[in-house]
C-alpha cells in the first residue's frame, strides 16, 4: 500500500481546462481509496464541489501528497506554502514548459498509477529565506524556491547596491539587479541573465548581475551555508521580487538579507524523469531543424547583386574598367593585331 493515503489537489487559477483536469484526478484517486482533499482557492475557481475543502494550513497538517496541475508558477507557489509542513509535490503540467511539474496533462493518471504503486523518487530542494531590513526593524520576511532578485524599478535607471558574503565585501555593483537563484532557480531568469546552470543537489547559490556596468561584475558561485547581505547604496526606485513575485518597494540604505532556508522542498518524480533531459529542453525549447541553404545569389551584400545595382557607365566615368586588368602596352599590342 502506497504511504500516500490523503492526497490534496492544487490548481491553476482560473483555468477551465485545469478545472477538467483536477476533477479526473480527483476521481481517480478516490476509485483508487484515497482521500482528496482540494485546496481552498483552487476549489472556488474550478467550482468543484465534491471533494473536501482545504486551507493550505489544513493541508499541510492531514496530507501525505500534494498534486499540483498547472505550471512551474503553480509549483512554486505550493511549495512555499507547504515547505515548512513537509508535504512533497508532485506536478502535472498544465502549462507552458513545466520545467518543475514532470507529468505530462495528457498521461497524469498513467504517471499517478506509478506513484501510488510505489514506484517514484523523492528529491529535496534547497529553498531561500529572506528578510528586508530597513533602520535596524524587519519590514519583511518571506521564502522562495528559485529565486530573489533586487531589481530597478519602473525607472530606466541603474541602481547601485554592495553586496556583502558572510560579512565580507564582494561587490561595489552598478546594474539593473541581482539575482540570488537556488540551483532550481539557475535555470530560470538567472539562466536568461548568462548565469550557470546548477544540478539540485549542488550545495550552493548563483550571483547574477543583470546587465553589469563594468565587465568585471560576473556571476558567482558560493555555498549556500553563507549569508549574503545586499544594501540598496543608491536608486531612484529598486523593488524585491521572490520567485517572479513582486514583494516590496526599496529606499536607499535599506538590506535583503538571503540565507538558506531551514525547510526544504520534496518533489516526487515519476519513472523515467531526468533532471538533464529537462535542463536541455530549458536551453534549447524547439526541436532542431535543418536550415534550408540560402539563395546562391540572394542577400544585400552578394558581389553580383552589389554590381547589379550600379548605374551603367559608372565604371568608366570614375576611371574603372570593368575587364581584367591587363598592362597598357600589352593591349595595344592585341589591338594591333
Amino acid at each position: 500500500m502506497s504511504a500516500f493515503k490523503t492526497i490534496a489537489l492544487i490548481g491553476r487559477y482560473n483555468s477551465a481546462e485545469v478545472a477538467t483536469a483536477l476533477a479526473t484526478m480527483g476521481d481517480y484517486l478516490r476509485k483508487q481509496g484515497r482521500d482528496v482533499l482540494v485546496e481552498k482557492e483552487t476549489a472556488q475557481n474550478s467550482r468543484i464541489t465534491r471533494f473536501p475543502v482545504a486551507d493550505y494550513d489544513e493541508i499541510g497538517a492531514r496530507a501525505d501528497l500534494a498534486v499540483v496541475q498547472g505550471g512551474d508558477g503553480s509549483m512554486l507557489n505550493a511549495a512555499r506554502h507547504l515547505a515548512a509542513h513537509r508535504v512533497p509535490l508532485v506536478g502535472v503540467n498544465q502549462g507552458r514548459l513545466g520545467f518543475m511539474t514532470d507529468i505530462a496533462s495528457a498521461n497524469m493518471i498513467d504517471a499517478m498509477a506509478e506513484i501510488l504503486a510505489g514506484r517514484h523518487a523523492i528529491e529535496e530542494r534547497t529553498m531561500l529565506a529572506a528578510e528586508v531590513r530597513r533602520d535596524g526593524a524587519v519590514t519583511l520576511a518571506t521564502l522562495a524556491l528559485n529565486d530573489a532578485v533586487v531589481n530597478k524599478g519602473a525607472v530606466g535607471r541603474l541602481i547601485e547596491f554592495l553586496v556583502h558574503i558572510d560579512g565580507e565585501f564582494v561587490y561595489d555593483l552598478r546594474a539593473d539587479g541581482l539575482i540570488v537563484a537556488t540551483p532550481t532557480g539557475s535555470t530560470a531568469y538567472a539562466l536568461s541573465s548568462d548565469g550557470p546552470i546548477l544540478q539540485p543537489s549542488v550545495p550552493g547559490f548563483a550571483l547574477v548581475p543583470i546587465c553589469p556596468h563594468t565587465l568585471s561584475n560576473r556571476p558567482i558561485m558560493v555555498s549556500d551555508r553563507t549569508v549574503i547581505d545586499i544594501t540598496l547604496k543608491r536608486s531612484i526606485e529598486a523593488r524585491l521580487h521572490f520567485d517572479g513575485q513582486m514583494q516590496c518597494d526599496l529606499q536607499e540604505g535599506d538590506r535583503v538579507v538571503v540565507r538558506r532556508a531551514e525547510h526544504t522542498v520534496k518533489f516526487v518524480h515519476p519513472p523515467g524523469y531526468s533532471y538533464y533531459g529537462k535542463a536541455a529542453l530549458e536551453r534549447d525549447p524547439l526541436p532542431r531543424r535543418r536550415r534550408a541553404p540560402a539563395p546562391r545569389h540572394s542577400g544585400f551584400c552578394h558581389r553580383r547583386s552589389a554590381r547589379a545595382r550600379v548605374p551603367a557607365g559608372f565604371h568608366r566615368a570614375h576611371g574603372r574598367d570593368r575587364r581584367r586588368k591587363i598592362h597598357p602596352d600589352r593591349r595595344a599590342v592585341a589591338r594591333a593585331r
